[in-house]
């Protein structure tokens, strides 16, 4: 359907930031489908989005949209102070060097949802967040909700989905997070929020909360 429309366009059938690189045309081991699960999937997708979307309203500085990253499958938003960043020293697994030297070109505090890695340090769904460059004194900041951990092996804040499920009031548990968690990184990090943030009093206009 594209080339009728005479875009060129070159697809690299391989998965991406994962160990597991089999190519997807060659796959014949992952191949099973659940259709609840799959539903479910994508209903989390939106609430999140939903959510990631009221965070960033607040942000008066560059934002990244609410946006899913196919690699892996992780739905998330990222915030910029606007001063560059230190080079980034990391690797990512079956991702260019190049892809995350640009990603993290400048300081930024990101956050989202995850559905987890079987046999990684965090193997269930939760939201997360952290900075970069992560400021000193992240890791004992105080946070909200309850529930709501620092994972000294990834270096994030980890807030796990069946906390958000069984709370009183899921959205105010999962914005709660996302905001502070922003302020414990931002704030030691010095960012310059009165000139990124809007007011505390601000209010979206009613087409906008539509």
């Amino acid at each position: 359907m594209l080339r009728s429309l005479d875009i060129d366009v070159r697809i690299f059938p391989v998965p991406m930031e994962m160990a597991d690189a089999l190519p997807f045309p060659t796959d014949r081991t992952n191949a099973s489908y659940d259709p609840d699960a799959a539903h479910r999937f994508w209903q989390v997708l939106i609430n999140a989005d939903r959510l990631l979307k009221k965070f960033r309203a607040r942000f008066l500085g560059k934002s990244s949209p609410s946006h899913f990253w196919w690699g892996g499958c992780d739905i998330a938003c990222t915030r910029f102070s606007g001063r560059p960043a230190p080079r980034y020293a990391g690797h990512v697994p079956n991702c260019p060097d190049y892809v995350m030297l640009e990603g993290y070109s400048h300081e930024c505090i990101s956050a989202g949802w995850w559905p987890g890695m079987a046999g990684g340090p965090v193997s269930d769904a939760a939201f997360y967040a952290y900075s970069y460059p992560e400021p000193p004194g992240c890791d004992t900041a105080p946070i909200r909700p309850d529930g709501a951990y620092y994972h000294t092996e990834m270096r994030e804040w980890i807030l796990p989905y069946d906390a958000v499920r069984s709370a009183a009031d899921p959205d105010r548990a999962v914005l709660d997070f996302l905001e502070s968690t922003y302020a414990a990184a931002a704030d030691r990090a010095k960012w310059d929020r009165a000139a990124l943030e809007r007011s505390a009093d601000w209010r979206p206009p009613p087409s906008a909360a539509e």
